[in-house]
């Protein structure tokens, strides 16, 4: 995204980590007073944006918490960290997320989430030609 810490790739990348990274468990540490698992997950496709990744999962709410992206080479590429979760119906969701480009100078760039919904249902003429042409 231009401007910022966040590349096009970290907003638009959908796909399940499952189905692009092998993952092992490789320890535990706190992350401020929540204990997380430390994942190291390598890139079992060619076609994704970082070769490896390192994840501060929460043991008890099953989300990240923090996130290092790696190059090839290993060199560390970017830190995410996340926090402000919040339950937002039956899940667990971080509204900030700070982006840091480690090979930039600067503080990152904060992504923060005022209102968001889940599971809404979407009318099926929303989705009409003439509605979406407006």
């Amino acid at each position: 995204v231009m401007g910022s810490d966040l590349s096009y790739e970290d907003m638009m990348d959908d796909r399940p980590l499952k189905e692009v990274y092998s993952s092992k468990i490789i320890g535990q540490e706190n992350i401020g007073d929540r204990k997380t698992f430390v994942l190291e997950l390598t890139a079992k496709v060619d076609d994704v944006a970082y070769a490896s990744q390192k994840m501060w999962v929460d043991v008890e709410r099953f989300i990240p918490l923090k996130q290092e992206l790696y190059a090839k080479s290993g060199q560390l590429l970017k830190r995410i960290e996340l926090s402000d979760v919040e339950r937002i119906g039956n899940r667990w969701f971080p509204k900030t997320m700070v982006y840091k480009d480690m090979l930039k100078d600067g503080k990152g760039t904060e992504f923060k989430i005022t209102d968001i919904q889940f599971d809404k249902k979407i009318p099926e003429y929303f989705f009409t030609k003439a509605n979406l042409k407006q």
